[in-house]
């Protein structure tokens, strides 16, 4: 079983910083991706970024130079630095893991952290 546990959500001006943490535990897959997605409300679930476990990156290109990932293996643990924060980035926030080549949606899922940002 795998649980995923999330945090670093909250509430910031325009213009700021977060930095989100995700830590796995559990038996998951040794060649795996680890990713950020996050849900607006009345919109659908939509990737933000990921990295493979030989830190190879994807982002979507709404936070290209402004949102970095990262990981640390030792730790199962993925990392999500958001800065220049703008209000069409507020959602909830959910870390997953999935198996190397499998769906972009498929695996263990966390329970979700809330960004918010005001204008």
């Amino acid at each position: 079983q795998v649980q995923l546990v999330e945090s670093g959500g909250g509430l910031v001006q325009a213009g700021g910083s977060l930095r989100l943490s995700c830590a796995a535990s559990g038996s998951f897959f040794s060649s795996n991706v680890m990713g950020w997605y996050r849900q607006a409300p009345g919109k659908q679930r939509e990737l933000v970024a990921d990295i493979t476990s030989g830190s190879n990156t994807n982002y979507a290109d709404s936070v290209k130079g402004r949102f970095t990932i990262s990981r640390d293996n030792l730790k199962n643990t993925v990392y999500l630095q958001m800065n220049s924060l703008k209000p069409e980035d507020t959602a909830v926030y959910y870390c997953n893991v999935r198996r190397y080549g499998s769906g972009s949606y498929s695996g263990y899922w966390g329970q979700g952290t809330q960004v918010t940002v005001s204008s």
